[in-house]
Order: C-alpha cells, then sequence, then structure tokens
C-alpha cells in the first residue's frame, strides 16, 4: 500500500479555502459603534458598503475615528473572497517542522518569500508576514465554526523589524465575537489589551444595530 503524502501547496490551499469570507452578494450594512479607550468612551455609526469600502459618521474626536475606521476596514479586508491563485499563485510552498500540538509549518517562497504559516485543524493557527516595511506574527488560540469556514476568535499579535528581529510595540491579545445577521456573519465585539513595557492599555469595540444594507438593483 502507498500512502501519497498530500503537498504543502495542496495543505495550504484547504486551509486557505476554509477560512470564512463574504459571498459576491454581501449587501454592505450599518451599525451603531462604541468603542472605548480605557475609560474614554466614543459613539458613533459605521458604514460598510458592498465593495467593502468602510465610512465611519458622527465620531467627533479626530483620533477616535481614525482607530474605529481602521478597525472598520480590517473587518471588511478579511471578508474578502479572493481565489487561492488571486493571491498565492506567485508563491512556492514547502514543508517545514510539526510542533507538538499537531501544527505542521509551511514555508512560502517566490513573491512572498520568507513568509510562513501553521495549518492545524485545517486552519491557518500561526502567520509570519512581511507587510509595509514590518514582520507581523499572529498566533491563534481559538477559532469559531460557522458552516461556512473558521473565523479567529481569539488570537494575539506582535511587529518586529524584518532586519534587526526588534520588537515595535508591544503584544496586543484580541477577543473578536460574531453575530450572524441574514445569511451573513458580522463581528459585533472586538476586545484588544495591549501590554507595552509593563504597560496594559485596553480597547474594546462594539457594534450594534447592525443593519444589512439594500442589495443594489443590477
Amino acid at each position: 500500500m502507498t500512502v501519497t503524502q498530500v503537498s504543502a501547496q495542496e495543505l495550504f490551499r484547504a486551509a486557505y479555502e476554509n477560512r470564512y469570507t463574504w459571498n459576491k452578494n454581501f449587501p454592505g450594512y450599518t451599525a451603531d459603534v462604541t468603542y472605548k479607550q480605557d475609560e474614554q468612551v466614543f459613539t458613533g455609526k459605521i458604514r460598510i458598503n458592498a465593495n467593502l469600502k468602510a465610512d465611519v459618521f458622527e465620531v467627533e474626536d479626530e483620533q477616535a475615528k481614525q482607530v474605529i475606521n481602521n478597525q472598520a476596514w480590517e473587518i471588511a479586508i478579511h471578508r474578502i473572497r479572493r481565489s487561492f491563485e488571486e493571491t498565492h499563485g506567485a508563491n512556492t510552498f514547502h514543508y517545514g517542522v510539526t510542533d507538538e500540538t499537531g501544527a505542521v509549518e509551511i514555508f512560502l517562497g517566490g513573491k512572498s518569500e520568507g513568509d510562513r504559516y501553521k495549518i492545524r485543524n485545517n486552519e491557518v493557527c500561526l502567520v509570519h508576514r512581511h507587510i509595509h516595511g514590518v514582520v507581523v506574527t499572529i498566533n491563534t488560540f481559538s477559532s469559531q465554526h460557522t458552516g461556512e469556514g473558521y473565523l479567529s476568535h481569539q488570537y494575539d499579535s506582535v511587529y518586529h523589524d524584518p532586519k534587526t528581529g526588534e520588537q515595535k510595540g508591544g503584544i496586543s491579545q484580541f477577543t473578536d465575537e460574531y453575530e450572524k445577521v441574514g445569511d451573513y456573519f458580522i463581528l459585533n465585539r472586538r476586545l484588544i489589551s495591549t501590554e507595552t513595557a509593563g504597560q496594559t492599555s485596553t480597547q474594546e469595540i462594539i457594534f450594534s444595530n447592525i443593519q444589512l444594507l439594500e442589495p443594489v438593483a443590477a
């Protein structure tokens, strides 16, 4: 009996295609937003359009508005559905080691040379990417299963200088919670706790009254 090992590319593709994303019929949505930065509280509204562009309204504090806008953009960018070929067609894949949890390391070559991931239970549980002049490392500890793919629930992130390896900023711990609105799972709460030089700051973003937009007629 011959045992055929799945290629690194096939293993990575399966996990990539197992992520939860919004389909082409996603109409966009509006929501009320509450942003808490330590003891400060800001409220307003957001709109994410069908093209996944985000707008923030009724937030007077410019710094708070920028934070909310960045979070809304990040929410949308991770739900965009792109084919594996679009995203990784210029990359090569090869196996690294398997750790004690059963997570399989995969190194990328080609366009994304230097990036690496870990796959466990058909999910990406570690991301190590070069992006915008820094290296970001994200470890995912738990996920939510939707029946249409998984969503990260608890994870952390840290940035390093790609040349020196020096850590940039603190380590941020995230907890994301989702609700199903119509046919779509949408983030309704994100808690971020960041430790920098022994000091911890907390941010919480709550999205409520989430309403899908009316589909645009073809």
